[in-house]
């Protein structure tokens, strides 16, 4: 049995951020504001593929995941936990190093927890196409580390990908120019977030397509929240900032949104 220690290298940094850590998605310092580093003892991270299918959820070969910062270490016990479940594939090394939806969070989550490094572990998970059922299932699943406070899930994804690059031109003129009816969508199915109803979610992306990249991790993340309601647990989640990467004002312009959020569990 091999002991050699597996590391995932930060193959974005110097292009998708500095290799300092810095990232250029701007939203995203205002949710890590939100985060207490001293009763954070384990980030699961759920990204969306990009490049690869995946139908159902998929697991890192990786023990490290580095930074520009220090190195992050991957929960092997909670891992271990989840490969029982029979619900997850392994990812190749390749793979993961080439998905960056989980990657831009590592060196904020890296700064966040920068004063108890030691004493925290990762867990990241490559969330693929799910089923409505599939989205369910994973969200029972993860529901119970949700509920423990020690835990901290960060769920990545951009906003509306719009133009003919992304083969997505949804426009309501109502709205006026076409980065305000982009703006109008966006907030529309924000607005359905913060209602912590997976269903409404799911009918919402239905009906307007909306090209938000992590709608399944999303997915997965609001049946996770229905499945403590149940219970009786109290949660709110509230959006902190909006922005888009450009204004679109014609059919040949183009621009991906960015919106961040936090979930409170009382």
């Amino acid at each position: 049995m091999s002991n050699r220690v597996v590391c995932r290298e930060a193959s974005h940094a110097g292009s998708w951020y500095s290799a300092s850590g810095n990232c250029q998605r701007s939203t995203i310092p205002h949710a890590y504001k939100q985060v207490d580093p001293s009763i954070t003892r384990r980030v699961f991270i759920l990204g969306p593929s990009h490049h690869v299918p995946l139908s159902r959820c998929a697991l890192s070969p990786a023990d490290i995941y580095r930074t520009p910062l220090y190195d992050l270490r991957i929960d092997q016990k909670v891992y271990a936990d989840l490969w029982k479940t029979g619900l997850f594939e392994r990812m190749s090394l390749q793979t993961d190093e080439d998905e960056h939806s989980i990657e831009m969070h590592l060196p904020y989550t890296a700064k966040a927890m920068e004063s108890h490094k030691d004493e925290f572990s990762i867990v990241p998970v490559l969330v693929g196409a799910l089923s409505e059922s599939k989205e369910q299932e994973y969200g029972k699943l993860l529901s119970k580390y949700l509920a423990d406070p020690s835990n901290l899930f960060i769920i990545s994804s951009d906003f509306c990908h719009w133009g003919q690059r992304f083969r997505y031109t949804y426009y309501d003129e109502s709205q006026g120019e076409i980065y305000r009816s982009i703006e109008h969508l966006d907030k529309m199915g924000m607005g359905i977030i913060e209602q912590l109803d997976p269903m409404s979610f799911t009918n919402y992306l239905k009906k307007y397509r909306n090209t938000i990249c992590g709608r399944h991790p999303i997915g997965v993340l609001l049946n996770a929240v229905a499945e403590l309601r149940k219970s009786g647990l109290e949660m709110n989640f509230t959006f902190l900032n909006y922005a888009q990467s450009s204004q679109c004002r014609n059919w040949q312009d183009s621009s991906v949104s960015y919106a961040a959020g936090a979930l409170i569990v009382h």
